[in-house]
Order: structure tokens, then sequence, then C-alpha cells
């Protein structure tokens, strides 16, 4: 019996959003909703769709994420490759609902032992990015 990797680390942030999944669904999903919380992007909500994420570059960094859509399924899962700076790893929403409305989990998973830096810097950048997520959502109709 083979043991399971244990050498990755996964990033695990949680958030309950007082809107219902279909709303969510729609921030996390529709390009010009995304790119209000995440970064200019030509996203579309296919599996096998490759689509970069995009920004200002910065010191030590083009601004480019490559991606590929590996799950969809619509108001629950969307799960996606990010890879940047030698990193790859794969973020993965989950949307699951509730009396006040909707728990959202977000997974990146894949940091090497040698990526601490990268973890620690996407620990911090995604708060930000799900505090960003949910203001969206909070403006849609």
């Amino acid at each position: 019996m083979t043991q399971p990797d244990t050498s990755t680390r996964s990033l695990i942030i949680e958030k309950e959003f007082p809107h219902p999944p279909e709303k969510v669904w729609r921030a996390l999903t529709e390009s010009s909703l995304m790119e209000q919380w995440l970064m200019k992007n030509d996203f579309q909500p296919v599996t096998g769709h490759s689509f970069t994420l995009r920004r200002e570059p910065m010191p030590n960094w083009n601004g480019v994420i490559d991606c590929q859509v590996l799950a969809v399924e619509p108001c629950r899962t969307l799960s996606y490759t990010w890879g940047t700076l030698g990193v790859e790893t794969v973020v993965t929403f989950t949307l699951t609902p509730t009396d006040a409305g909707t728990h959202v989990r977000m997974e990146q998973s894949g940091f090497r032992p040698d990526q601490e830096t990268n973890y620690k810097g996407a620990k911090y950048g995604w708060q930000k990015i799900i505090d960003g997520l949910e203001r969206v959502v909070a403006g849609l109709e």
C-alpha cells in the first residue's frame, strides 16, 4: 500500500457569506466579476479551459498566473491549477448552502516544503482576496 504524499501543504480559508450559493458562484465564475476581486483574466467555467490571471508586474514577479480549469460543478465546486514562479498548486472553492447563506471554503494545495515563502504570501494574499470576493458578492443584485 502506498503512503499518501505528505510532503506538500495546503492553505485553507473558510468563511460564511450571508448570500445564496448562486450569487457567490456568479462572482467566482464570471470573468468581469472575477476581475473585481481577483485579477484581470480570460476565465471560462469550462473543464480543461486554460486561462491566465494578470496584474501589474512587481519586483521578482511578472504578474502572470497560468491556470487550467480542473472541475466545475455549478454552485458547488470550482477547481483550477495555479502556476507562477515555479509554484504549481491547485485552488479549489467549495460552496455549501447554510441557513444563513453559503459556507465558502477555499483550498490552495500543493505547496512543497521549499516553498514556505510562497505559502506565507498566499496565506496573506488570500485573506484579502476572500474579503474582496465577499464585497463583490454583496454588491450583486
